[in-house]
């Protein structure tokens, strides 16, 4: 019986620390991480591509305040209500990160003290992005006005706020390969749109269905999903649903008005607002990609 006892013990060791090997945040390595100095210029692209503001701005906030980056409402999911924190450059945000901190963060969901992120944070999007594209962005956040202050932590509730069991669902979803397998001869606005799409502007992670442990379902991309502020449904945004032309939807991006004169509504507005702010050829591009990728039915 003692021996029996003491092999379970064992065996309970060794799939501890099993675990705890598989759990473990997996920082970019030095060859892997954002090694040049950013364009502030190019990384305001980047920054509303992205969308910062509608999670890290005040609720509702308009013009220069949407700069304001310390933190806006909670988002409510089935795993908890998670808190945008403060990213302003302030040492109450990202004041005192290195580049080295932030491109962990973005790409591999890491805090500068070594800890998981959750997943409300879009970095399974955000892998897909660029060393450069990332100094960019880092470049221009640096250059916004400091604000003071930590938002409240969110609320999650157990077995959610276990963090290191993040580790075993980036094990699963953080993938920084292309979700769709464009061909080799697919037009350059597409594979440009495709970037943008996938990777900064993280549009799947409202607009694709997830699975029963919050990963996205890559059969279903951009089918459509709930609504997280249990407001009906996001749309189905690929080609049989969606019937718009490529420039209709470039031009909605830009305008806020959909082909039958409807105006953009929902969570929906925040998008376009920062959609609005991108070169034409990105919105162009992003219109392209849209109409290339496959039909799924509802």
């Amino acid at each position: 019986m003692k021996r029996l006892l003491a092999g379970l013990a064992g065996l309970t060791l060794l799939g501890a620390l099993a675990g705890w090997f598989v759990t473990a945040p997996q920082p970019l390595d030095q060859a892997e991480r954002a090694q040049r100095p950013g364009d502030p210029a190019r990384g305001e692209r980047l920054f509303y591509a992205g969308g910062c503001a509608s999670c890290h701005a005040a609720k509702g906030a308009k013009g220069d305040a949407r700069l304001a980056l310390g933190g806006g409402a909670p988002l409510v999911t089935p795993f908890g209500s998670f808190q945008p924190p403060n990213i302003s450059p302030g040492p109450d945000g990202i004041g005192n990160w290195s580049l080295a901190e932030f491109d962990n963060a973005m790409r591999r969901g890491i805090s500068p003290d070594g800890r998981h992120y959750y997943p409300a944070f879009p970095y399974s999007s955000y892998a897909r992005m660029t060393p450069g594209d990332i100094a960019d962005l880092f470049a221009y956040l640096t250059r916004l006005p400091a604000v003071a202050g930590k938002p409240a932590a969110g609320d999650i509730p157990f077995p959610f706020n276990i963090r290191r069991g993040i580790g075993l669902w980036k094990r699963l979803y953080l993938d920084p390969a292309p979700i769709l397998a464009l061909p080799a001869n697919a037009p350059a606005d597409v594979k440009a749109g495709q970037y943008l799409v996938e990777g900064p502007g993280h549009c799947g992670e409202c607009h694709s269905q997830r699975d029963g442990f919050g990963g996205p379902d890559r059969a279903r991309w951009l089918a459509g999903a709930p609504d997280p502020e249990g407001k009906g449904r996001i749309p189905n945004i690929t080609p049989g649903k969606l019937a718009w032309s490529a420039a209709e939807i470039a031009d909605y991006l830009k305008t806020g008005f959909t082909p039958d004169y409807d105006s953009v509504g929902g969570s929906m507005v925040e998008v376009q607002a920062n959609m609005a702010e991108l070169p034409d050829e990105d919105r162009a591009a992003i219109a392209a990609y849209l109409k290339a990728v496959p039909t799924v039915k509802p």
